[in-house]
């Protein structure tokens, strides 16, 4: 077994830093042969106007290898999922050029955080940030009111941003702003964040916007108005959030949340005992059992 190389420690240290940068690891771990415990790891950094930058980390101790792995490691930075059972880990067989017996490889892959940007810091963002960073979510905050981005509001806030809404996006990054909710004070504060948003390429993953009916409709109105697409505007989740009948800004934050949760697992939204029916299936009622 091998003892030098990337260590579990460096590798672990690597990829905790590079997750924090916003980069895409894969890491290669040899199960067997005369360098099983061999690591390599292929990071992917955040694309510029470049493109993304890939570079390698640890060695497997034959080149041939390394070029095989090289190659599977780029599918996965490339989204290629790494098994039948998880899109995040895996293990593969790998057979060398002129070699009889495969080589197994572990595959494991670590995405950074989804970026959140909410765009509001009224007494919604508090418990709204809270539900972001328990779900995972890289959260930024922005206003434009200096009273009100105070980082000790959002303890759980990676950056807390003043913003001019007359380019309320300049200073924050695509990957910081892949999720957007809008909790602004105003219809006019929604309409420059959303005639912008609905143009960017990529789009975000996802948009939100918290109002009413009434202002919903403004605002789309508007949008239509300056001929943004109605297909634009079907990407826009607004109102926000699960119908739970929420009225506090808690309950609020956790309706929305919740529909998060929904959309990345592909839930129904519907309590589980309706889901489930354990009662009816597996106890059914004795009244029934006496007419049959």
């Amino acid at each position: 077994m091998v003892t030098t190389g990337l260590s579990v420690v460096e590798a672990a240290r690597e990829t905790l830093a590079a997750r924090e940068r916003g980069a895409t690891v894969v890491v290669a771990l040899l199960l067997e042969g005369p360098c099983a415990g061999a690591r390599r790891l292929r990071i992917r950094e955040r694309s510029d106007d470049r493109g993304p930058r890939d570079r390698s980390l640890g060695e497997l101790g034959h080149p041939e290898l390394e070029e095989v792995v090289d190659g599977i490691l780029d599918g996965a930075l490339d989204g290629e999922p790494l098994s039948a059972r998880s899109s995040e880990a895996g293990t593969r067989s790998v057979l060398l050029p002129g070699a009889t017996n495969e080589i197994p490889v572990y595959l494991e892959r670590t995405r950074p955080p989804s970026g959140l940007l909410i765009v509001g810091a009224g007494h919604i963002a508090e418990p709204l940030h809270l539900q972001g960073a328990l779900l995972g979510f890289r959260v930024t905050v922005a206003d434009d009111r200096p009273d009100f981005v105070d980082p000790g509001r959002f303890p759980r806030a990676q950056r807390v941003v003043r913003i001019d809404f007359s380019d309320p996006f300049h200073a924050i990054e695509h990957p910081d702003r892949s999720h957007v909710i809008l909790v602004t004070r105003g219809h006019r504060y929604d309409y420059e964040c959303l005639r912008r948003l609905v143009v960017e390429d990529p789009l975000p993953e996802y948009i939100g916007m918290i109002g009413s009916r009434r202002r919903v409709r403004a605002t789309f109105h508007q949008l239509l108005e300056e001929g943004v697409p109605r297909a634009a505007l079907e990407r826009i989740r607004a109102p926000v959030g699960l119908d739970l009948g929420a009225e506090t800004p808690g309950e609020i934050a956790v309706a929305v949340a919740a529909e998060w949760v929904a959309i990345t697992r592909g839930g129904s939204g519907r309590p589980m005992v309706e889901v489930e029916r354990v009662a009816e299936r597996f106890f059914p009622n004795e009244a029934d059992d006496d007419r049959e």
